[in-house]
């Protein structure tokens, strides 16, 4: 039961600290305060960055779905993964753990919303800003790329409970949106002075989530690959 515990905790960890990294921070703020724009009301400011929210969370756990389910159902690839996983683990969260020190990194193709369509969402209300922050939850930064196919996907085929993870990361990145929204919402005029706490905060966390990740790393490839060598 602990380890149960465990795995939905990392994947919830995993998607704040998504969420709080440069990249999808900016655009997360960016994107509700263009919602707040849009709408005059408070409380439609709220409810419009909560379907955004709530768009980024259903896209990340589909996703994370549609990749688990489809690798454990070739019985080649499942069969592959129950062998080998262990081993394979080692090394991708050591490399994770190096990119989040950003010790390596590595770049992504670009994706944006055009302005156009962005305003046609935004104004066509709650159900525009939930298709607003499905789409926006696409545009993956190395940082966010890392930590959703470098560790939740290897943690949620390791896991019993690995379909469900992607669905608790979901609810991790969207726990700082929900908090901007309410900001907001509330006309909080600090919010860009948060916003730096929020990116030395998230300097500190990455950091030492990934000397854990390469710590953990080390143990896997010397437990799974060195010794059943030696």
């Amino acid at each position: 039961m602990v380890e149960v515990y465990v795995s939905f905790a990392s994947a919830i960890w995993l998607g704040i600290l998504t969420s709080i990294s440069p990249c999808p921070l900016a655009t997360n703020i960016a994107a509700v305060s263009f919602l707040s724009k849009k709408i005059n009301h408070p409380k439609f400011v709220l409810w419009s960055g909560l379907a955004y929210t709530l768009g980024r969370m259903v896209t990340y756990a589909v996703l994370g779905g549609i990749i688990i389910s489809s690798l454990v159902s070739i019985p080649f690839i499942a069969n592959f993964l129950q062998k080998y996983m262990n081993m394979i683990l080692g090394p991708v969260l050591f490399i994770v753990g190096l990119f989040l020190l950003n010790i390596i990194s590595f770049n992504l193709p670009s994706f944006s919303v055009p302005q156009e369509k962005q305003n046609t969402l935004a104004e066509s209300g709650i159900k525009g800003s939930f298709v607003l922050g499905m789409m926006f939850a696409f545009s993956f930064c190395p940082i966010a790329a890392a930590l959703f196919f470098g560790s939740l996907i290897p943690l949620s085929l390791s896991s019993s409970y690995g379909m469900v993870l992607p669905f608790f990361y979901g609810i991790g990145t969207g726990i700082p949106v929900v908090a901007f929204s309410v900001c907001i919402a509330l006309g909080v005029k600090s919010l860009s002075k948060w916003f730096y706490k929020i990116v030395r905060f998230e300097k500190y966390t990455r950091k030492i989530t990934g000397v854990i990740f390469i710590l953990v790393g080390v143990y896997f490839i010397w437990a799974h690959l060195i010794v059943s060598f030696l």
